[in-house]
């Protein structure tokens, strides 16, 4: 198991320092800087604030100056932000993303496994249909879409839920359903293909022909080996959760690290542009790292010494 995750851990590093290098050079091919963009700067003050953020130097030395700091945990400071540094912004912001991004994945994972049981073991009925039918809007609808109608319904007309902000339950509830929507359609469409190859197996029908009861053998042998799937499905759910909580988190209003992006595009604030990036990133490959650890935790037929199936 060690070799197993220190392998892992190893390809983890080598994509974060490729993410890392890409976003730096990315960020330096863009035309302009922050302080050409806006009405023309004094040639002297250019110069001192070229001076300030290290920009008077050449790439290669920017770019070993930005490694070490990354290194430490210092994405840089806020070219348009005063006294501000990025990790302070990402401090602070970041708890509203994380309770939502939380609060979007368990939804849809006990929704999503829920309406896939239910079709598996209803397969062809009205329940199978029903759920199949909110699965395909599920994948075929946008989240940004999702919110703008929950939104203009529940908020603006009805006035049942608050129109933005986060300051209780109450504002989770649409923001949670816009960003988990794509992934309970996926995770029910995943779960019933895999429970009806599980139902069909041929361990089952020796369950039953040894009297184990019906809620026996769901519970130890159709649900845990028909789960299997939604395990290798939660890292990209997680990218597809943090990468859509940003345009979420503009439309109703959530002081999270998303909003912080848009608005650091908007302004050309590239430290701040850069350092989310990174810390998105991160942020993914920690997921998918931990997936794949207790993904050959919960299946034994993986060779944890190369994470194959043997």
């Amino acid at each position: 198991m060690t070799r197993y995750i220190l392998n892992k851990l190893f390809y983890t590093l080598v994509s974060l320092f490729i993410l890392i290098s890409a976003t730096f050079f990315l960020m330096k091919a863009i035309p302009g800087d922050p302080f050409t963009s806006e009405k023309k700067v004094p040639k002297a003050i250019q110069e001192r604030l070229y001076e300030q953020f290290g920009l008077d130097k050449p790439v290669y030395k920017q770019y070993i100056n930005y490694l070490g700091n990354i290194v430490q945990g210092d994405f840089g400071v806020s070219m348009k932000k005063v006294n501000q540094d990025v990790s302070t912004i990402i401090n602070k912001t970041f708890s509203a993303s994380l309770k939502l991004g939380l609060a979007a994945i368990v939804v849809s994972v006990i929704i999503g496994v829920s309406l896939g049981l239910l079709a598996a073991l209803y397969h062809r009925r009205l329940i199978d249909n029903i759920a199949m039918v909110v699965a395909v809007l599920g994948i075929a609808v946008p989240s940004f879409v999702v919110a703008t109608l929950l939104q203009y319904f529940f908020a603006s007309k009805l006035h049942w839920l608050p129109t933005s902000g986060f300051k209780g339950i109450e504002y989770y509830i649409m923001p949670v359903a816009a960003l988990s929507a794509q992934p309970i359609a996926f995770i029910a469409r995943l779960t019933r293909s895999s429970m009806l190859e599980v139902l069909h197996a041929d361990y089952i029908k020796t369950a039953k022909a040894k009297g184990l009861t019906w809620r026996a053998i769901l519970s130890r042998h159709v649900i845990r080996n028909g789960i299997m799937p939604v395990i290798t499905y939660l890292g990209p759910m997680t990218a597809n959760i943090v990468t859509g909580s940003v345009v979420i988190e503009q439309i109703f209003g959530i002081g999270g690290i998303g909003k912080q992006f848009v608005q650091a595009i908007g302004t050309r604030d590239y430290p701040i542009i850069m350092g989310i990036t990174i810390f998105y990133g991160a942020l993914l490959m920690i997921a998918r790292l931990v997936t794949d650890v207790a993904y050959a935790f919960i299946d034994p037929r993986i060779k944890l010494s190369g994470g194959k199936e043997g």
